[in-house]
């Protein structure tokens, strides 16, 4: 069965477009549309992902989000918005939006019009300073940039808070293959159904790897998460220039 895809955005000649393969302990699980953009100080991310097989028979899922920011200098990025739409399951037409506001000196995730999460947001003092999950990505990349092998990324997706501890691994780095990181996705709050709208999700700290490209674009060339104890794994398949229209 074919992914399904929302409607694709329209690209900028300077925009990284690029297609990847989910498999799920080596089943084909999913397509993914992966758009980044940097320039003039600020960044913006989109994705969009489409079930396949299996798991779109028990899930039905597809979505898209938007991420958007500023970019300023050796810091971390600045969030200002994320807006994703998705449909999972018997839940159709459902929207995080997620704006970031200034206030006391720093930023807070709120939650904008037209939001249609179900349980409440976790205090204010887990939604200071934190980045969504498209941003994190842009935040592993300005890192890397910066030449650092070990750092943290707070990350809140809405519902849960977490850390994604990231160290450059040793060894096969600058052979052509990549640059390779481990990841360790760290929970802090709202996993075991404090204010998860996807049940029970586990708590323990969770492993990961991430290769990205080594020309200095970073981009993602495959990510692997263990999800119920077998493999989820997303693979690049290739990369269009921006004006082309990027399709399977």
């Amino acid at each position: 069965m074919a992914a399904v895809f929302p409607a694709a955005p329209a690209a900028r000649a300077d925009d990284i477009v690029a297609l990847y393969q989910a498999s799920w302990a080596g089943v084909p699980a999913g397509r993914i549309r992966l758009i980044l953009h940097e320039g003039d100080g600020a960044y913006r991310d989109e994705i969009a992902v489409g079930s396949q097989g299996l798991p779109r028979l028990v899930t039905k899922f597809r979505g898209s989000a938007v991420a958007s920011g500023q970019l300023r200098g050796n810091q971390p990025p600045q969030p200002a918005s994320f807006d994703a739409a998705y449909d999972l399951r018997k839940r159709r037409d459902r929207r995080l939006v997620m704006p970031f506001a200034a206030r006391d000196g720093a930023l807070i995730a709120e939650r904008g019009p037209g939001d249609t999460s179900r349980k409440p947001p976790l205090a204010e003092k887990l939604r200071r300073d934190v980045l969504d999950p498209l941003s994190a990505l842009t935040a592993i990349r300005q890192a890397l940039r910066r030449g650092e092998s070990a750092f943290r990324v707070p990350v809140y997706d809405g519902a849960r808070r977490f850390d994604v501890e990231a160290s450059i691994l040793p060894g096969a780095n600058g052979d052509g293959t990549g640059l390779h990181l481990a990841l360790t996705l760290r929970a802090i709050a709202g996993f075991k159904g404090e204010s998860s709208d996807d049940g029970d999700p586990d708590d323990a700290p969770r492993p990961a790897t991430l290769t990205l490209s080594d020309d200095g674009r970073f981009l993602p060339q495959q990510v692997s998460v263990p999800i119920f104890f077998l493999p989820l794994t997303v693979e690049l398949v290739k990369t269009c220039e921006a004006a082309a229209n990027c399709t399977w």
